[in-house]
């Protein structure tokens, strides 16, 4: 390190800790350049030489948002590598080219905004993309080595500032910012917490940002849980960062707080340190921040605070000390190891799902390669623009030759015919150097209206036939033979402009309406503006009125090309799957797992034509297709710039896939939950509890190999577990087994998975090969959370180790006996009964008993709703029950599915937190389980017991 000059500020000195030149810089502020350091564009101190700083770069699979970049696959499919050191790999990639991008462009940020550690709990999630897995060890495993690839190796500056996304319980976009997670205290300390704690206690992490929702009815940007929590695991200093728009919901959209004054004020108490909010506008937010000073709602020691954290994360990343920062230099960008990572990111995410023998390809092949997906490349919100590209198509053709691949898209080829029997037409597109009058640019020719004369000066008489593809839920795009899709600008009018689908409101979208005036007719709707096609005497735009009633004739159904092209090959791979922006994205969740009609035609032309059918899912989400009479299935996500060259060299077998699947594929939309029900324990939910027989398991996947299981050992000491085994690669091909431990409780006194992960490891082994595997396993791996003592117990008893290729693929087992704390009945005459900590319930949820701490329990439409308590221990007596309750109505208590032997009423309370105790007569004596009936919209905080 190097020493400052003389006349340097002692917050430049490289030779003091970085806690006392925070406290030199912090000193040198005025309160209103502090107050104004809480927004996420913090101005300069020009004064004191202090830049200004932009919290927020997303880098959630590769630099996102500010131009081209290394596209790595999305998060879930780096989560089905099921592969640490990869994982760390590509952070440590994404944060070089965030580095080497900021040297050129000051806007690209280092404070990044990832990764998402949402946990996978439900499918339809409109961002599964984004997160790595349902299990919680599996994504902090995968979230820790994300963020110390990101944060980098040094020991005292980061290259990166990685903050996880998306605190707490976040797994709906459905009403995201005014819905509620309703999540009992197990639930939250054994799945929800859990994957945050164990990535914040490794150390790489920054900060996090709390999500859009609210949970158990407090929104999370004022959540208890940051300080109680959060902040609890770890010394180091973590910034909170609000997601965008969030501070005003607290007012605007979830009316939490009257005034936005008090909404600011709540969150900078509960933790939150950086306002993302108004764009890059901050004077609303710190004319906030003020007020709420002057109001006395925040303190100078609040504000100073927040202002700390955000200074800490600005010296780790080097900002002040330019002459010591080892990141500096860093301009490795685009290099020939990223291109190189990237693909070999892409190969490993592929999951075999089945395969009866028909893969790996052989390389004299003839291959029929059909489908949506079949040569794309998609992109996702949160990807970078594409410095290198190959589909599914060119990555085929590159590895077995031109001549030797056939291609169907599988579009449907239509023309649309309007009312007076003209056609839409798409001009071709002008020379961007011709001087076109009124023409948009080489790229954006505007729609007209065909002509009906027939001479041979109109070749466009019979309209453009433009390529229909149906997405799903009837949302169809419709693409020029340029390759251009149709899109609505601002200006309302049609034109031939897009790449791909995109934008955060999707302008490239449509749906078909039935006319009641034309039999044979439609509208066509504009999703993203809701507006009606028309033809008017200026062009083709989208109004609220005069909508065209438009006639699709078929030049072309997309089976019959994909069948044709299936017929006329030895093997045919359908590549289906889903645009990343359309019916299921941020904002929007899905409504089935169904694959979309349209390519559930395609898939059956495919078959009739050729039984040697390859389905090749590339989705951002499992679908539940019927895998009976396909002899081989495969599922990647979205795999990045080298997602075709990947999948090609999978099925040609220059690789054996050993992606495993980071979360349950179930086989019908029956299967699922409701999509705001939380409770994994009672619904059942995940691999960890559900029941029924997924299409699916959670950590399926096949290779072209095969292995053998021998060896289990399994030992117990003070403080951990020890498990030892050998796998050994029986096949005839290099390959990757991901090797799975998972332990379950063999008689618990309460539900407890069936299996949970307790360690995975991913090992390469040639043809004959042997690696002997050990875990360690820490007796809190066996602990669960004990609501009766409010505690992490381990149950004494015997618990299972079960070692194999996937949860339900189990190739040894042992038994292992443990000493713990025995369960006690819950003492209730000393402790009463926090409604929240229940141990079943039904038609009930847990809300918020103050704004700013503590649950409550509410019925469900007034009730009745049920609440019980096992194992309760009276002692030698109690005489009265009494009830902390707000709201209205009645509270009932009985014993052991007896009839009730108190029954509290409440009168009407002034408002949902002015709680007042209701007390009866109540006798009871020895251990019982007690049940609680809530009737009318009340909410109950806590029950006690005396006499």
């Amino acid at each position: 390190m190097t020493a400052p000059t003389p006349s340097a500020p002692p917050f430049r000195d490289t030779r003091l800790p970085f806690a006392k030149r925070i406290d030199d810089l912090l000193a040198r502020l005025t309160p209103d350049e502090r107050i104004a350091f809480l927004h996420q564009f913090t101005p300069p101190v020009e004064r004191l030489g202090v830049a200004a700083f932009r919290t927020g770069q997303e880098a959630l699979h590769g630099v996102a948002w500010m131009g081209p970049a290394t596209v790595f696959p999305q998060a879930v499919g780096l989560g089905a590598t099921w592969n640490e050191d990869l994982v760390r790999r590509v952070g440590e990639a994404v944060s070089r080219e965030a580095r080497a991008m900021r040297a050129r462009d000051d806007r690209v940020g280092l404070n990044v905004w990832s990764p998402t550690v949402n946990l996978l709990r439900h499918p339809l999630w409109g961002r599964n993309e984004e997160g790595y897995s349902e299990d919680p060890r599996l994504t902090s495993a995968i979230a820790t080595a994300y963020t110390r690839g990101l944060r980098g190796d040094h020991p005292v500056y980061w290259r990166t500032a990685p903050v996880l996304k998306h605190w707490l319980a976040h797994n709906n976009e459905t009403d995201r910012d005014t819905s509620s997670s309703s999540v009992r205290p197990r639930v939250l300390h054994e799945y929800d917490l859990r994957a945050f704690r164990e990535t914040v206690e490794a150390g790489a992490v920054a900060g996090v940002m709390p999500a859009y929702n609210l949970v158990n009815g407090r929104p999370n940007h004022v959540s208890p849980d940051l300080r109680e929590q959060l902040r609890a695991w770890t010394d180091q200093e973590l910034l909170v960062c609000s997601d965008a728009g969030a501070p005003s919901n607290l007012v605007d959209s979830e009316h939490y707080f009257d005034t936005h004054e008090e909404a600011v004020a709540a969150a900078v108490r509960a933790g939150v340190d950086s306002f993302t909010d108004h764009g890059t506008d901050s004077s609303k937010t710190v004319a906030r921040l003020q007020g709420a000073v002057a109001r006395g709602l925040l303190s100078g020691a609040d504000i100073d605070a927040a202002v700390r954290r955000q200074l800490s994360v600005r010296f780790r990343l080097g900002e002040f000390d330019p002459g010591s920062d080892p990141f500096a230099g860093t301009d490795d960008f685009d290099t020939p190891a990223h291109r190189a990572l990237a693909r070999e990111a892409a190969e490993q995410a592929v999951v075999l799902l089945k395969n009866d023998g028909l893969l790996p390809l052989a390389h004299d092949t003839r291959v029929a390669v059909v489908g949506l997906l079949a040569d794309e490349c998609k992109l996702d919100w949160y990807s970078g623009t594409l410095l290198h590209r190959s589909t599914p198509l060119e990555g085929l053709y590159e590895r077995l030759g031109a001549d030797r691949v056939v291609f169907a898209e599988g579009v449907d080829r239509v023309r649309l015919r309007t009312s007076s029997g003209t056609y839409l037409v798409v001009p071709a597109a002008p020379d961007a150097a011709d001087d076109v009058p009124g023409a948009e640019g080489a790229l954006d020719p505007a729609l007209v209206a065909g002509r009906t004369d027939l001479s041979p000066l109109s070749a466009d008489a019979h309209g453009t036939e433009l390529a229909l593809a149906d997405w799903g839920d009837g949302v169809l795009t419709l693409r020029a033979p340029d390759g251009r899709y149709l899109s609505v600008a601002e200006d309302g009018f049609l034109r031939a402009s897009a790449d791909q689908p995109g934008g955060w409101v999707v302008q490239e979208t449509f749906r078909l309406e039935p006319s009641a005036a034309h039999k044979r007719g439609h509208l066509l709707k504009h999703l993203g503006t809701g507006g009606h096609v028309c033809v008017a005497a200026d062009g083709v735009k989208v109004a609220a009125q005069d909508a065209e009633v438009f006639e699709v004739e078929v030049v072309e159904r997309g089976e019959d090309a994909v069948a044709r092209a299936a017929a006329a090959t030895d093997v045919v791979v359908v590549v289906a799957g889903n645009d990343p922006h359309i019916n299921g994205r941020e904002t929007e969740d899905r409504t089935t797992l169904r694959l979309p009609a349209h390519q559930e035609r395609l898939l059956r032309a495919a078959r009739a034509a050729n039984p040697a059918t390859v389905l090749a899912l590339v989705s951002a989400y499992p679908y539940a297709v019927d895998p009976a009479d396909l002899p081989a299935v495969l599922w990647t996500a979205h795999g990045g710039q080298a997602a075709g060259a990947a999948l090609a060299g999978i099925l040609t077998g220059d690789v054996s896939p050993a992606g495993r699947l980071p979360q349950t594929w179930y086989a019908r939309d029956d299967d699922l939950p409701d999509l705001l029900d939380y409770d994994v324990i009672g619904g059942r939910q995940t691999y960890l509890y559900f029941e029924g027989t997924p299409l699916f398991p959670f950590g399926h996947g096949l290779s072209y190999a095969s292995f053998a299981y021998t060896d289990l050992r399994v030992t117990s000491g003070p403080d951990a577990v020890r498990v030892s085994f050998t796998v050994t690669n029986t096949g005839a091909v290099t390959a990757d087994e991901v090797a799975q431990l998972y332990v379950r409780a063999v008689a618990p006194s309460v539900p407890r998975p069936r299996r949970e992960l307790a360690g995975h490891r991913r090992v390469r082994l040639d043809p004959g090969a042997s690696a002997g595997l050990s875990f360690e396993l820490p007796l809190p791996v066996f602990e669960f959370w004990d609501v009766a003592h409010g505690r992490w117990r381990l149950e004494p008893g015997t618990y299972e180790i079960l070692a194999g290729a996937s949860s339900e693929d189990v190739r040894l087992r042992a038994r292992v006996g443990l000493d713990g704390e025995p369960a006690g009945p819950r003492p209730v005459r000393e402790r009463g009964l926090e409604a929240a900590d229940f141990d079943e319930h039904r038609g009930t949820r847990i809300v918020d008993a103050t704004r700013t701490a503590g649950d409550a329990v509410t019925p469900l439409d007034d009730g009745p709703g049920e609440l019980v308590y096992r194992a309760c221990d009276f002692g030698t007596g109690v005489t009265g029950v009494t009830a902390e309750v707000a709201g209205e109505g009645v509270v009932e208590i009985s014993l052991d599915d007896g009839p009730a032997l108190a029954s509290l009423t409440l009168r009407p309370t002034k408002g949902p937190y002015d709680y007042t105790t209701v007390d009866a007569a109540f006798h009871a004596t020895g251990v019982h389980d007690v049940h609680v009936t809530l009737r009318g919209p009340l909410r109950l905080a806590r029950v006690g017991f005396g006499g």
